[in-house]
């Protein structure tokens, strides 16, 4: 990928310049946690057993705690350095709930408080190896891929690699049969969007693909990240989670009260009320007969959360 200046109709290619220690990635990441991921710092250099991981941090809404690392190079085993930390969190649990009660101590939390099978780890790298490519394609694999570049004039470029649920290739299914055999603790749940999917009827899935498609339509950089709940649409920030329900699906629009401009009154304000999805606007749809009105309302959601 490379980057461009235009210069009246020339295209200048802006220069990559690679970090030169991996601190500076650390440093300038955890500086930018909410913004880039939407999560709450927790500690760096944190010490458990024979490791060092790099950050620690927390996310709200699945209630779970990651563990971020950062490599220069690329990596040789994203799947073994993964699981050992994955398993080492499991193993310890209150000393990460103890550091974050201690970062944020007017909001304690309880090990019982925590979504553990949430838990999850993210690498942050200048590239990948085609290997590891693959292994973001693993349903299984409760592990993220993010890609940083560093360009002239203070230019940086971060992308999350969306996980694919195409067709797997013999390296997919390699990294499958591999982390089979690695032994990470059961208690971690990697949930998919189609496991969600398929728990509507046949009509309620073809609702479904429809949102979607006009969902996506509207920016390339949209990621479906499936949770325990619902899946959500989301650039940083979630733009809209969808339930998926036998007979209907339920929408929440990630917009604060009076936010949403719903002529037709169509969603339900649910800024007092208890609810699971991000965002005061609730919407439940049992047909395509509004399709578009309601797409539009989603819509209003996005316009806002790329800006």
């Amino acid at each position: 990928m490379a980057l461009y200046r235009v210069n009246n109709q020339d295209m200048i290619e802006i220069q990559e310049e690679l970090f030169i220690k991996e601190k500076d990635m650390q440093v300038l990441i955890e500086s930018n946690l909410e913004n880039l991921f939407n999560l709450k710092f927790v500690a760096t250099e944190f010490s458990v057993e024979n490791f060092r991981l790099d950050t620690v941090a927390f996310d709200e809404e699945t209630q779970g705690f990651i563990i971020i690392e950062y490599k220069k190079g690329k990596l040789s085993s994203v799947i073994d350095q993964g699981y050992a930390y994955l398993n080492t969190l499991l193993a310890h649990k209150g000393e990460f709930v103890l550091s974050y009660n201690e970062q944020y101590p007017n909001q304690v939390k309880k090990i019982k408080n925590i979504d553990w099978s949430q838990t999850r780890v993210i690498f942050v790298a200048n590239d990948y190896t085609n290997y590891q490519y693959g292994a973001i394609n693993n349903p299984d694999l409760p592990i993220d891929l993010v890609m940083i570049k560093k360009y002239k004039n203070g230019l940086i470029n971060v992308e999350t690699l969306n996980k694919s649920s195409s067709k797997q290739s013999k390296v997919d299914q390699q990294i499958k049969n591999e982390t089979s055999k690695k032994g990470l603790s059961k208690e971690i749940k990697v949930y998919t969007e189609d496991e969600h999917v398929q728990k509507g009827s046949p009509e309620i899935q073809e609702l479904y693909e429809e949102i979607k498609e006009i969902i996506l339509s509207w920016d390339s950089k949209i990621i479906i990240k499936p949770t325990k709940l619902y899946n959500s649409f989301k650039l940083k920030r979630n733009i809209v989670d969808i339930q998926v329900q036998k007979n209907a699906l339920k929408i929440w629009v990630n917009l604060k009260y009076r936010k949403l401009h719903d002529f037709e009154n169509v969603a339900r304000d649910v800024s007092n009320t208890g609810h699971w999805g991000n965002g005061d606007y609730e919407i439940t749809i049992q047909d395509n007969q509004n399709i578009e009105y309601i797409a539009s309302l989603i819509k209003q959601s996005w316009r806002h959360h790329k800006e």
